[in-house]
């Protein structure tokens, strides 16, 4: 779904919730920025936005670096702010302030099959990536779930991520699924079925019970869309039995937890300084609040086409990292003149890489500013985590109620 195509009003309806977290790392990078922020920037005005620290998550792979967590913490919620995201239109937390993440973590882990958790494409990917590192640990194979119960115990309809990260929500979808068929039946399920299906007529009900046996022999989802739409505009059911019946028709009981869509919506993909993935990791990053003088150096020492030995020669600009810059700061009339001038050695590389920082330099400049009052104010950075923090909690003890209600754990 596209969210401009669907605007309610901020911080009202909960089932048009978006939740996302970046571990604390350290200070963000422009990949940072166009990769997720500028998403996040636009989606809290217009979606219900809860963004967090996710500083448990850094534990999953950085636990034997603890000195630097807190200092990270604030430094990336400086960035954030920097970046545009406003505490009075989102809200924004502290996972680790909030205990019952671990709680739900703790809960869904009773009854995940470890499977899920060993299929999960980033777990194989990062221990090859990271060998440095002990990751034969319960909290990295485990982290999936930690993130789902991120999720869940918001309720969050909907979670931006790029294509890479679709099969943490599917599994998080999976979790809230399974959940939902365990404890979410009510003892007299099959009775207040009956009750509802009546209320729908004879002809409407028996049609029901052939989608709904299509739809679990099948999985046909027009069955599917068809009878819960039929349900969804009967005036006769009640708000709980049409929950009821949808928990009947796709063969779960109710449902207490949110099963989350993924959000995929197009990002700027802003390379590293060499062409491949910006990462601080890889030293070929810029930060977003990187002094001016370091900027121009790093963009000047750009690797570019191979082929441009002299100035002279002529290049392709698709082999030239600088050109994958041109794609995100660039307008069409640049564009062409760094590809003609490239592919005829019309102009030099330090020619083609000047726009490059002019618009780095000048897309950061707003950022400085936003940022400022806050690095010479530390406490208000503190005062808007622990307000964002308090709200959040709210939310999450509302939804351990009910979970800790439905598993029988409410005595």
């Amino acid at each position: 779904m596209s969210v401009s195509e669907n605007k309610p009003s901020p911080h009202t309806n909960t089932q048009e919730r978006v939740l996302s977290g970046m571990r604390p790392t350290g200070a963000l990078h422009l990949g940072h920025y166009h990769g997720a922020l500028k998403n996040w920037v636009r989606l809290q005005s217009e979606l219900n936005c809860f963004y967090f620290v996710a500083d448990w998550h850094a534990l999953t792979t950085h636990y034997e670096n603890r000195e630097v967590i807190e200092k990270n913490v604030y430094e990336m919620v400086i960035d954030w702010l920097a970046a545009g995201l406003d505490p009075n239109q989102c809200t924004l937390f502290l996972q680790s302030r909030i205990p019952e993440h671990a709680e739900l973590f703790t809960l869904l882990a009773m009854g995940t099959p470890l499977g899920w958790l060993e299929r999960v494409p980033t777990y194989k990917d990062q221990q090859e990536k990271l060998k440095d590192k002990d990751l034969s640990t319960y909290g990295f194979l485990g982290y999936p779930l930690l993130q789902a119960a991120d999720i869940l115990i918001y309720r969050a309809k909907h979670v931006p991520v790029g294509e890479d990260q679709a099969s943490h929500v599917e599994l998080t979808r999976e979790a809230a699924r399974r959940f939902n068929h365990l404890y979410g039946r009510e003892a007299d399920f099959a009775e207040r079925v009956a009750v509802s299906l009546e209320k729908m007529g004879k002809d409407a009900a028996k049609r029901f019970e052939k989608s709904r046996k299509k739809f679990q022999e099948t999985g046909d989802t027009a069955s599917l869309e068809g009878a819960l739409g039929f349900v969804a505009a009967h005036s006769e059911l009640s708000a709980s039995e049409k929950e009821r019946l949808q928990g009947y028709f796709k063969g779960t009981g109710k449902s207490i937890l949110v099963e989350p869509q993924a959000l995929l919506t197009e990002a700027s993909r802003l390379p590293g300084l060499d062409g491949a993935k910006m990462s601080k990791s890889y030293n070929n990053a810029i930060a977003m609040r990187e002094d001016k003088a370091s900027i121009e150096i790093k963009i000047k020492r750009m690797p570019t086409d191979p082929a441009r030995v002299k100035r002279t020669d002529a290049g392709d600009p698709e082999r030239c990292p600088v050109w994958q810059f041109h794609k995100v700061y660039s307008d069409v009339a640049t564009q062409e003149w760094v590809s003609t001038g490239c592919r005829s050695a019309g102009i030099g590389c330090l020619d083609c890489k000047q726009p490059i920082i002019e618009a780095v330099l000048r897309e950061q400049q707003p950022m400085l500013e936003r940022a400022q009052p806050f690095v010479d104010n530390p406490k208000w950075v503190r005062d808007i985590v622990d307000a964002g923090t308090d709200k959040a909690r709210q939310v999450a003890r509302e939804t351990m109620r009910d979970v800790r209600e439905a598993i029988g754990l409410a005595y």
